[in-house]
């Protein structure tokens, strides 16, 4: 059975222009129920991430700032939330909920976290409306686990992975690999261990061709036997952020190619959300929808 992570508070009241990206995490549930593609015994509701946990891959100071609501004003508005407790305890279910999700990758092959994806969040430093990277935790704790020796981080969201290749920048044991557009936020890059930066309006065609060929040389090179997969869907032609020209049908073929070469190759993988900002909503929950459905016919759940 699939497993997924969803807590209430993933949807968090916010200022009116911060919604409409809330909103896609209650639909996407939602969707994924009225469809029939899993029940409501697939859903599991994650506990707060403790502050150990967080460390991991948080500076300590910066992980205490934010529990005691004292982070500068300056890092508040590069966040771009206003900061609250409600706000934090958010972060850490969304953390929680990926650490646990990795643990029922490694019973199912395939588990999610239907939020998550917070790959702008360094070391010392949150960013790009992610305070804790939720995949970065998650790795640290399999690591630190022996549960996993060799971590391959594949990230598809429309935007650069920075946070994430800045808190693994020196780990051997750690592979960050970010297709995004070049031309897009964020525009201070951080070095992962691979970057593939496209051109705008990039489309179905180049863009497959370019992750087949780099999945194939990583899984060969560095034989992960853990993978942790940002599915961001801003990728789509319709996001209004996002410059790449990828079809819906581009995109199942993206989560396709991931989930085909996880299990061809016997490696668990956890999947976050990522990104999704098309201006009609249904553009993004029928994207990341068809991420669940493609894992579960993979994946054989």
């Amino acid at each position: 059975m699939l497993r997924i992570a969803f807590h209430p508070l993933y949807i968090h009241p916010l200022p009116e222009k911060h919604r409409f990206p809330m909103e896609k995490y209650e639909l996407i549930c939602e969707q994924l129920l009225y469809a029939g593609i899993v029940d409501k015994m697939s859903f599991f509701e994650p506990k707060l991430a403790d502050r150990q946990t967080l460390e991991a891959v948080h500076d300590s100071g910066y992980v205490q700032h934010l529990f005691n609501l004292t982070l500068d004003p300056k890092m508040v508005r590069r966040i771009g939330f206003p900061l609250s407790k409600q706000l934090i305890d958010r972060e850490r279910y969304i953390a929680d909920g990926t650490v646990q999700s990795s643990l029922f990758a490694l019973e199912n092959g395939v588990s999610f976290n239907i939020a998550g994806g917070t790959h702008h969040a360094g070391r010392n430093y949150g960013d790009g409306f992610c305070m804790f990277n939720d995949q970065a935790v998650a790795a640290a704790f399999l690591l630190k686990n022996n549960l996993a020796k060799r971590v391959l981080i594949i990230d598809l969201d429309v935007h650069q992975g920075d946070g994430t290749a800045d808190i693994f920048q020196d780990r051997k044991d750690v592979f960050t690999l970010s297709i995004h557009c070049q031309n897009n936020y964020p525009f201070q890059k951080r070095n992962s261990t691979w970057d593939i930066g496209l051109e705008d309006k990039t489309g179905d065609e180049e863009y497959l061709r370019i992750l087949d060929h780099a999945l194939s040389n990583v899984f060969t090179e560095f034989r992960p036997d853990f993978v942790f997969f940002q599915a961001g869907v801003d990728v789509l032609e319709t996001d209004k952020l996002g410059k790449l020209s990828l079809s819906l049908e581009g995109c199942r073929q993206r989560d396709e190619i991931i989930f085909t070469t996880c299990f061809v190759h016997g490696v668990p993988v956890q999947v976050s959300m990522g990104g999704g900002y098309s201006t009609q909503i249904r553009d993004i929950v029928n994207a990341h929808t068809q991420t669940y459905k493609t894992a579960i016919q993979i994946f054989n759940l």
